[in-house]
């Protein structure tokens, strides 16, 4: 059975003309609301515009290999194809015209294809702050009720194909009930994931309950930091929680620390689940394509791959799209820069 299957298609909404064509239209926090509020309409099928020859390769021989000089390359997914109500099947058939062999999965599309009901996270019914914490309260019930042999047949069909996911990208994590926490990091595992993702918090308390839970299970919890985010941000983090670790956006942090991120990765190496790639420019510049920011994003990779340390690097597309060109077709450069660093 394929992931599509259990979503009702609603291809027509969608055609090529309305695809994104400038930078990414979401912020990654009205991402997360999209794609909570998308379970209703999840089987949506995008449609690419054509993948330039020169930049992606064209049905390559076996499985896919973005495993670089030992570096991991990776994709942020859906986020990168700015498209919350992307499925899983459409997920990896993208994953896999861009050669890519792992990524960073955000649990919507899982949880879809587990068969979550639509109505429990449909922008309508969430609307009145009562129907919102009833929607909350049934979704709790139905994880309980999850399957972790259907998990494991989401991930099966992503390994045959040679895509692993190495990191699950948790929303809303830090309003989860103690038995959605224990089911989230159940999910993590059972998708072959190493790292649960998540945005980080202000609040010590919280991050002093996930480090609980994550000491509990004995598996990473990488919090992204934005610009606003410092190293002494992450390393209060780092002293409540054994497995609390850092997941740091290169472009965020030289955009707002304006200093380099190398001094910071080299000291935490340890706790590092993934880098995001992206270029920015200091003094909160903008994203840039690759290579034209002030972000080391080649530094970076070759610092990974000289110490081997098990980092993915997890390009996240938010530049604006040069015109004439197309999302697929710029990835496929950001992921030609990263394989061109390493080589």
């Amino acid at each position: 059975m394929s992931l599509g299957e259990q979503h009702v298609s609603v291809s027509a909404r969608r055609v090529k003309s309305k695809l994104p064509s400038a930078m990414l239209p979401y912020t990654r926090r009205e991402f997360a609301k999209l794609s909570l509020a998308a379970l209703a309409g999840t089987g949506l099928l995008p449609v690419l515009n054509r993948l330039s020859a020169a930049e992606t390769p064209a049905n390559p021989p076996g499985k896919p290999n973005s495993k670089v000089a030992g570096v991991q390359l990776g994709l942020n997914v859906p986020y990168s194809f700015a498209d919350p109500l992307m499925s899983g099947d459409d997920i990896l058939k993208n994953c896999l015209q861009l050669g890519l062999s792992a990524v960073e999965l955000r649990t919507q599309p899982v949880e879809a294809f587990l068969g979550v009901p639509a109505d429990l996270i449909s922008p309508k019914n969430s609307a009145a702050s009562g129907s919102a914490t009833a929607n909350a309260e049934q979704r709790r019930q139905w994880r309980k009720s999850v399957s972790m042999a259907r998990v494991k047949a989401f991930r099966k069909r992503y390994e045959a194909a040679g895509v692993r996911i190495e990191i699950v990208k948790v929303d809303g994590i830090f309003k989860m009930t103690d038995d959605e926490l224990d089911y989230v990091f159940a999910l993590a595992k059972a998708l072959g994931g190493r790292a649960i993702s998540t945005e980080i918090s202000n609040k010590d308390d919280e991050l002093k309950r996930l480090g609980r839970f994550a000491d509990q299970h004995r598996f990473m919890v990488g919090y992204h930091g934005h610009a606003a985010t410092t190293p002494e941000h992450w390393e209060m983090a780092f002293s409540f929680a054994k497995y609390n670790g850092a997941n740091v956006d290169l472009g965020h942090f030289v955009a707002g620390n304006n200093v380099s991120p190398v001094p910071f990765i080299k000291q935490h190496h340890d706790r590092i689940t993934h880098v995001h790639l992206k270029d920015r420019r200091m003094h909160n510049g903008p994203n840039t394509p690759f290579g034209e920011g002030d972000t080391p994003i080649a530094e970076v990779l070759r610092l990974i791959r000289d110490n081997k340390w098990n980092i993915q690097a997890t390009i996240e597309f938010e530049y604006k799209i040069p015109s004439g060109s197309d999302r697929m077709t710029e990835i496929a450069r950001a992921i030609r820069f990263c394989r061109e660093a390493l080589g």
